[in-house]
């Protein structure tokens, strides 16, 4: 049973690929065009935007070669016979005769310890890259399936055991535990050509693949049909423009799509300023080791010591090779920070007294997830400053409109890029080392599963459709996730421990026992009356009661000034982390009213100041 079972929605199907195969040439053989085509492909897709600057060569072309490609088997998938290449794997075999990319990771020794501890000999395991896929394709399940023949490939092939390296940042470990693979524990480690940190997968064929066996099975038994067809010779990809799209007018186009800083070490920083890519520097690494020497001995205050403690830190290096380069692609900004754990330690500082480092530390290995990025832009940045979680999961499809700044921060540059984008964003601006993913589509039947994959610590709920309010309630109260939510009119905060009571109705159970299946599909009426129930119309101020009806009519959209807005991420922030502390902080419904707080009844003052 899948988690969209008990809603009565179908699983999203995955649509047929043409995929066509090859086994790579040995060196020297004829075949060489063809593998210099693939690996132009793949390299092309792991550069992806500038996220992994080292695919890139100086002249704009891409590059990942690699000896393991020679002898190995090559899948490209296409959506039609005659259509652009949109997805990538390999597989590599003990007869491929170069070393695979996990005994290059591990090292010889510790590589033939580890199959040797699982009872397999270098003649029984073969190796999958990761999958490379469009933007495009990603949605529509192109991952799963090449991943899927690859695995049905080799055992097909004879394999017992499969090995790789998988990337943690986007969740392709956790994706593959969907097909049988487990991380080999002590593996992981920062990998720089990837950007991320990378583990070893190990997958035993005898256990089967998991979730999609039954795929796996299927693309094993398609493979020789496949691999007797044959390769398609791949369209000749036209090289990277270095410079900015320009429009008709002849102005620059902007970015609206990337919201991933890229970090590079300083040995990459002469290829990134030679391609042009960068229209600010900015460099405050000395000021920023000031105040980490502040951060760790606030009573040091004699300059020459700051300065002695500071050459220390930094253990013969030049200050321009300590720390990280975060580019942002959408701005053109280079910007030089602290490492990880001591940029975390100086930017969370002002909260010593009020949150101690082992909270803070806490804090930042949290994954929160945000569904509705109007109220839900608040919260998440606030959560971001404070540093509330170091992994977010943003869900949102709606555009960035000139009517969005009543509300939400944001220039008017950023008017056209999507909430969940510009979200992103303003959290990666704050700090480079969050990890955020963002679902671009918002949260459908079709998303759902996959927003919730791999587990959240807390759920940030502030959206307005009422499939998604109960159907995300359904999916938290199941996997034991703590919701809150800011409600806008009177400072309504709303808190469900589902991680303590798995039994709680959704929304206090003012809804009754409706389910999300069951409003899928409302009438404009009804979907007020749904929303006016939700938010128990009989507690609402005046001035949003007497517009209940109005959105659609004389309102565009239902009030929400910025003030409240605000109001609802500081509300959602102090939630959040009495939470995810383990401080007090109960199911309920909570008003923070602002009209209430300014009466002149509550004025301290009222009969002059003491």
């Amino acid at each position: 049973m899948t988690p969209l079972d008990h809603l009565g929605v179908p699983a999203p199907e995955t649509p047929d690929w043409h995929v066509t195969a090859f086994l790579g040439p040995r060196p020297g053989d004829d075949g060489r065009p063809m593998l210099d085509a693939v690996r132009d492909l793949r390299a092309r897709i792991l550069f992806d935007h500038g996220r992994r600057p080292a695919f890139l060569r100086a002249d704009g072309t891409h590059a990942d070669d690699q000896d393991l490609d020679f002898g190995a088997w090559h899948f490209i998938a296409r959506r039609s016979p005659g259509g652009p290449p949109l997805g990538y794997i390999r597989l590599s075999t003990p007869d491929t005769g170069a070393p695979f990319q996990s005994r290059d990771f591990l090292g010889d020794r510790c590589y033939e310890e580890l199959l040797a501890a699982e009872g397999f000999g270098a003649a029984d395991v073969f190796e999958h890259s990761r999958p490379v896929v469009e933007h495009r394709a990603r949605k529509l399940g192109l991952g799963l399936h090449l991943n899927a023949l690859a695995i049905g490939a080799a055992h097909h092939l004879g394999a017992r055991a499969m090995i790789g390296t998988s990337g943690t940042k986007d969740g392709q470990d956790r994706f593959h535990e969907r097909f049988g693979f487990r991380p080999v524990r002590g593996t992981r480690r920062y990998v720089p050509q990837y950007t991320e940190d990378v583990v070893i997968m190990l997958h035993r064929v005898a256990d089967g693949a998991g979730r999609h066996h039954d795929l796996v099975t299927r693309l094993r038994d398609e493979f020789p049909v496949i691999a007797a067809a044959g390769a398609a010779p791949l369209l000749p990809v036209p090289p990277v423009r270095r410079t900015a799209r320009v429009t008709p007018t002849g102005t620059a186009s902007p970015d609206r799509e990337t919201w991933r800083p890229v970090l590079h070490t300083a040995a990459e920083l002469d290829a990134l300023l030679a391609s042009g890519n960068v229209r600010e520097v900015h460099d405050t690494i000395d000021d920023q080791l000031t105040e980490l020497v502040r951060s760790r001995e606030p009573q040091c205050r004699d300059r020459v010591e700051i300065e002695r403690r500071k050459r220390e830190q930094l253990a013969g290096a030049a200050p321009w090779e300590y720390g990280t380069w975060a580019w942002y692609p959408w701005s053109g900004r280079l910007v030089h920070v602290l490492p990880r754990e001591e940029f975390w330690l100086v930017r969370t500082d002002r909260n010593r007294g009020r949150i101690e480092w082992p909270d803070r530390r806490r804090l930042f290995g949290k994954r929160i997830g945000v569904i509705g990025l109007s109220a839900g832009n608040s919260a998440a940045l606030t959560f971001a400053l404070e540093g509330i979680g170091g992994a977010f999961r943003l869900a949102g499809s709606d555009g960035f409109g000139l009517s969005d700044l009543n509300r939400l921060r944001g220039g008017l540059h950023d008017l056209g890029v999507t909430k969940a984008v510009l979200s992103a964003r303003q959290m990666s601006e704050v700090d480079p080392y969050l990890d955020i993913e963002i679902e671009r589509a918002g949260l459908t039947p079709e998303t759902i599963e996959r927003f919730f994959a791999g587990g959240l610590d807390l759920l940030v709920e502030g959206c307005d459709t009422p499939w998604v309010k109960i159907a995300a309630r359904e999916y938290a109260r199941d996997l034991g996730i703590p919701v809150v939510m800011d409600g806008n009119d009177r400072g309504v905060l709303d808190v469900e421990r589902f991680d303590r009571e798995p039994d709680r109705p959704l929304l206090h159970g003012l809804l009754g026992d409706v389910k999300s299946v069951d409003v899928l599909d409302l009438t404009a009426r009804a979907r007020t009356e749904l929303v006016l129930a939700m938010v128990d119309a009989g507690r609402t101020s005046p001035e949003p009661a007497a517009s209940s009806g109005e959105p659609g009519r004389t309102l565009s959209s239902w009030p929400r000034p910025a003030s409240g807005v605000a109001l609802g991420g500081a509300l959602c922030g102090e939630a959040a982390r009495r939470i995810l502390l383990g401080l007090p902080c109960e199911s309920g419904r909570f008003h923070t009213d602002l009209g209430q707080q300014l009466h002149p009844s509550r004025n301290v003052y009222a009969e002059g100041p003491p």
